[in-house]
């Protein structure tokens, strides 16, 4: 997966240009489904149907980059209403692929630019979307496309699909409000590294907000718990106890979808990935991933 597709009897002229649109596929593939390893697959899927056509049907199309993200956002559009059905059979909770800063084996952030459209925040909320509201918001908001190009992907009108867009821009807008500054978070997630590798459940309650929530996802591959915790006493003491079944635990600051986070280990290899909301001086949210099929990009941990 990611291999450069093999042109069959495509010219060599213009080749460059086609697979140039590569990263921002991806790019877009991630931002939709919240899986690299999915985004991926769909952005292969395209080229395939690229090498597909005939020559004489490749020479015809005026602009490659708008035909491969027309196709890519139907392909996403598809994967995205058959995960609906996937996910309400996942063990447990379902939380985004989080991807590491620079450093990592595969250099996951030399393909999908690490901004705010990836937080865990943001994509937390884009999974409360219907996928067509995803679709329009992404395609229109993030990458600037006009509600007349997001209507032939989605398949409906640009009036209904700039409703969409409105839709998923107020939940969005809902949920940055309260987002901390970058200062402010990163002091807060070194505070909570602290407090935890200290076992000081105090001094963990003193960081959270009283209503925090803190949401694992193993999958069904890995011992979590399938509920939210919910209360500044619970996380704290759940975190408490979560150090304890880690053997050889240490924990790492690290980059998580662009915002710092932490990174827990068992004897140098990461088991969980923890990225976190702030809001009004607390840690609002948390989000740990424990799935192994998420953590792949994550097998070889990057400089400080």
């Amino acid at each position: 997966m990611g291999d450069r597709p093999e042109p069959a009897g495509a010219p060599d002229a213009g080749l460059d240009a086609v697979m140039a649109e590569r990263r921002q596929l991806i790019n877009l593939a991630y931002r939709l489904l919240g899986s690299l390893a999915e985004a991926e697959d769909a952005v292969q899927e395209t080229y395939a149907r690229w090498y597909a056509l005939s020559d004489e049907q490749r020479q015809a199309v005026e602009v490659p980059g708008a035909w491969l993200t027309k196709v890519a956002g139907r392909i996403c559009l598809d994967v995205l209403g058959s995960a609906r059905a996937r996910r309400e059979r996942y063990v447990g909770e379902w939380i985004p692929e989080p991807l590491p800063g620079r450093g990592i084996t595969g250099d996951p952030a030399d393909r999908v630019t690490l901004d705010e459209s990836v937080s865990m925040a943001f994509l937390v909320v884009l999974e409360s979307m219907t996928p067509a509201e995803r679709v329009a918001f992404i395609l229109h908001d993030v990458f600037c496309h006009s509600f007349a190009e997001v209507a032939e992907i989605v398949g409906r009108t640009p009036a209904a699909c700039r409703k969409l867009a409105s839709s998923a821009r107020a939940r969005v807008r809902a949920s940055r409000a309260s987002a901390a500054p970058a200062g402010e978070h990163a002091a807060l997630v070194r505070e909570f590294k602290q407090a935890w590798e200290s076992k000081d459940i105090q001094a963990l309650i003193a960081l959270l907000d009283p209503a925090v929530t803190a949401v694992a996802d193993g999958g069904g591959r890995i011992s979590t718990v399938v509920r939210p915790v919910e209360g500044a006493e619970q996380v704290a003491r759940y975190a408490v106890e979560i150090a304890g079944w880690i053997p050889g635990l240490a924990i790492l600051e690290r980059t998580v979808n662009g915002l710092p986070g932490l990174v827990a280990q068992s004897n140098g290899v990461t088991v969980t990935v923890m990225a976190f909301h702030v809001a009004d001086g607390r840690i609002a949210r948390i989000w740990g991933v424990r799935n192994p099929d998420k953590l792949r990009s994550w097998t070889v941990a990057p400089p400080p």
